[in-house]
């Protein structure tokens, strides 16, 4: 009997031991008649936690599927919890909040700014719901030479997260039209490919710094169809407007921005340079910009560094890219395959995009075939884009607008199945501004020319040796309203698995 006991509980130290090499050696005299449940509850406790950390690994990677590592990403909803993510340290920024704050829940910062000068690598700057400017409401803020994330939506006490709720946004005035720079928020950090930066639920808006137009649809010079809180946006780079990025600047390491809203920019909503790492931009909604809605540059010289900069673009609502000016002359994409980065788009939805939804125009054909890009544009829903992807390189110089159906002909694709026109029966149309969808359905661009070769004003030009002139006028209809912000909220959830989804 002696002997059989001995046997069974050094049976029960060699499992234990060889399971666990890393903790501490277990005595086996002290092994009584519990040394087996306890064993059991040590390996189930090992089980909960790996569970776990694969579960907040995967809330980080977008919801990818745990079962198929490196497959397309499924379209889970994604959530707002701040456990998400591991974090060296918080802070806390409120509105109520004081200069002199801690930083902590119970002496928060009332300054963002503040909050990310204190902050070391690795921390979260965790923000409550409010309009945030800057130091003194300078109107912009900046992320500099540390890796540091902001994660908006929490309420009041920080006691619950919900950003479609508790709304955390940067949303300056003309009050701050004469400080803010080129940005309203700049990233500029470079050093550690290895780390990472997450912007979490942070509602960016320029529309209420721009000049537009009157709300007059009366007048035909103001571009305003009847519903529209603003008529068309005055031309930027004539003061007092001008170019201004939502989120710019240039990351080395893991970017991800997730859960945010990107409204009425004057020069794109996101424009960035990827210095070597894999970012992920999901779960966002971007309406109303001008340029573009989103372009990534690559950071890295592409002959000795290809691949090592991916973007994957996934479950974002794209809707009414405008082009660079009211004459519709060029710009106006959701996307841009820009060179140096390998792109995957997928499970997006992109509408009204004034040019195109996608823009392949971008040719890196010179380089050897294995350091070109990589794109790959799957599972996406389109509508009312004037062409799914826009392409060049014709022998007449004339862009190509291909439909989604026919992107198995574009050979820059890698993948490019199930891209298709978003159902008769969506209720998407629904959760668009009507008046805005219904104006931008109906847009109408006209040209009038004005020549008088016998005005008084040619008679003296030609006296004198010079060429005569005349005049064109180009109305539009609509271009770069102001988009409803309330109305931009609703878009998250519209479209079950394509799109932003809800905020849980």
């Amino acid at each position: 009997m002696k002997t059989k006991m001995i046997r069974f509980l050094l049976s029960v130290s060699f499992l234990v031991a060889f399971s666990f090499t890393s903790e501490a050696q277990i005595n086996v005299k002290k092994l009584g008649s519990q040394v087996k449940r306890s064993a059991e509850q040590q390996v189930e406790q090992k089980v909960k936690e790996k569970a776990a950390s694969e579960t907040r690994e995967a809330l980080d990677r977008g919801g990818k599927s745990l079962d198929n590592a490196g497959s397309k990403a499924t379209s889970s909803k994604p959530s707002s919890s701040g456990e998400a993510s591991k974090y060296a340290n918080a802070l806390y920024v409120s509105t109520a909040g004081t200069a002199r704050g801690e930083g902590t829940k119970a002496s928060p910062l009332k300054d963002v700014q503040k909050a990310i000068d204190k902050a070391s690598n690795g921390d979260v700057i965790r923000i409550a719901e409010g309009n945030f400017l800057g130091n003194l409401d300078r109107g912009w803020m900046e992320i500099k030479d540390k890796y540091v994330s902001l994660e908006g939506g929490w309420n009041s006490d920080f006691t619950e997260r919900n950003p479609t709720k508790y709304i955390t946004r940067i949303q300056p005035t003309k009050a701050q039209a004469g400080t803010i720079g080129s940005h309203l928020l700049d990233i500029q950090v470079t050093s550690n490919k290895h780390s990472q930066i997450i912007i979490d639920g942070i509602f960016f808006d320029y529309g209420f710094v721009s000049e537009y137009a009157p709300a007059d649809p009366s007048d035909p010079r103001f571009g305003c169809p009847i519903g529209c809180e603003t008529g068309l946006i005055k031309p930027v780079g004539v003061p007092p407007n001008k170019a201004v990025r939502l989120i710019g600047g240039k990351v080395a390491g893991k970017l991800i921005i997730r859960n945010c809203m990107f409204l009425n920019g004057t020069f794109n909503a996101i424009i960035m340079s990827n210095a070597g790492g894999d970012w992920e931009i999901y779960n966002n909604v971007f309406v109303s910009n001008l340029y573009s809605s989103v372009q990534i540059d690559g950071g890295l010289n592409q002959q000795t560094n290809a691949h090592e900069s991916t973007v994957d673009f996934h479950h974002n609502t794209v809707l009414f890219s405008w082009t660079r000016t009211k004459e519709m002359e060029d710009m106006g994409y959701g996307y841009r395959f820009r060179n140096g980065v390998d792109h995957k788009v997928h499970h997006n939805i992109f509408g009204c995009n004034n040019l195109g939804a996608l823009d392949g125009t971008f040719d890196d054909s010179t380089l050897p075939e294995s350091k070109r890009k990589i794109c790959s544009t799957y599972d996406n829903l389109f509508f009312m884009n004037k062409g799914d992807i826009v392409l060049s390189g014709t022998s007449g110089g004339k862009w190509l607008y291909v439909p989604g159906k026919r992107f198995d002909e574009v050979e820059m694709l890698k993948e490019y199945e199930n891209n298709k026109e978003l159902s008769a029966n969506s209720k998407l149309k629904d959760f668009i501004e009507p008046a805005y969808l219904k104006g931008f359905a109906s847009l109408k661009v006209m040209t009038t020319e004005n020549y008088d070769a016998n005005s008084a004003a040619n008679l003296y030009r030609e006296a004198n040796g010079l060429n005569k002139q005349g005049t064109s006028t180009t109305r539009v209809s609509m271009f770069g309203n102001r988009y409803n912000f309330d109305q931009a909220i609703k878009l998250f959830g519209a479209e079950q698995g394509y799109g932003a989804q809800e905020i849980k």
